[in-house]
């Protein structure tokens, strides 16, 4: 796979589960599609379990003009309903996945195991329609055994016909390059874009981070605790220490970002500006 010159800048979002909840993301989608973003990704809910929303919500926005990348897994999901997803999504002219592992329902049995078996599950379906993103984690993933087993795992993704790798949020810059560095000793080559999550709510952030794996420096954690119900100043602060933090990876050589919106449109387009990404 060639790997691709021009940074991409990206935005995520999850499908709400209320009828109000849709209209305030189409509200920020329309806000958020204002700056222009290569793609906007759409969650896939664990276990397949917003699938159905991810759909509608792809479709939706597609139709609307956005370039679109729905995020696909095998959890709760057979073989017949991926082949089924993957010609809608075809159809629509959506020409990009974000393929995962996904984790399955409580008590389903396993099929596929691993998300290097859906991206050649989607290869052997589409051949090279689809540009296909898959996940990485430069501070290891909460499941793996080890740093080494991880990339392994992750060169296995590559190997099956991943394009790129959009990693999970971090907030040290040297755990991104370290990662990249340690991935291309590994004959790993293609672009690692690093996910960012801007900061908005300490105890959501603290809590997504315990189940995700991501750390938060302590000193980040102690600022943070400073600002207690300051929502707006805490708000502030996590637009100037991601900012900065962007900044970094884009000076060291970063091919974009990924932004995980929250289904939030204020912080991503402050940062955004501050970066000026709509002129990169």
């Amino acid at each position: 796979m060639a790997v691709e010159e021009t940074n991409k800048f990206s935005i995520e979002f999850y499908p709400p589960r209320t009828a109000e909840g849709e209209a305030k993301l189409d509200v920020v989608h329309e806000q958020l599609a204002l700056l222009s973003p290569d793609f906007f990704s759409v969650t896939y809910g664990a276990g397949g379990s917003t699938k159905k929303g991810t759909q509608q919500i792809v479709l939706r926005y597609a139709a609307l003009g956005s370039n679109v990348a729905p995020h696909l897994s095998f959890g709760g999901t057979d073989d017949e309903e991926v082949k089924a997803l993957l010609a809608t999504y075809r159809e629509a002219g959506i020409n990009r996945l974000v393929a995962l592992r996904g984790d399955l329902p409580s008590g389903a049995a396993i099929h596929h195991r691993f998300a290097s078996e859906l991206v050649e599950f989607i290869r052997s379906e589409t051949g090279d329609h689809f540009h296909i993103d898959v996940a990485c984690y430069p501070e290891t993933h909460p499941d793996s055994n080890s740093y080494e087993s991880d990339v392994d795992y992750f060169k296995q993704k590559v190997d099956a016909g991943a394009n790129s790798a959009i990693t999970q949020y971090f907030y040290n810059a040297d755990a991104y390059f370290r990662f990249v560095d340690y991935c291309q000793g590994k004959g790993i080559d293609i672009p690692i874009v690093p996910g960012v999550m801007p900061i908005t709510n300490y105890e959501n952030l603290s809590r997504f981070s315990n189940n995700c794996g991501a750390e938060i420096p302590r000193w980040l954690c102690n600022r943070l605790e400073c600002f207690g119900s300051d929502k707006d100043s805490l708000r502030d602060f996590g637009i100037e220490i991601v900012t900065e933090l962007c900044d970094a990876l884009l000076d060291g050589g970063a091919p974009g970002l990924h932004f995980y919106s929250m289904n939030l449109s204020g912080s991503v387009t402050k940062i955004w500006n501050n970066l000026s990404l709509s002129d990169r």
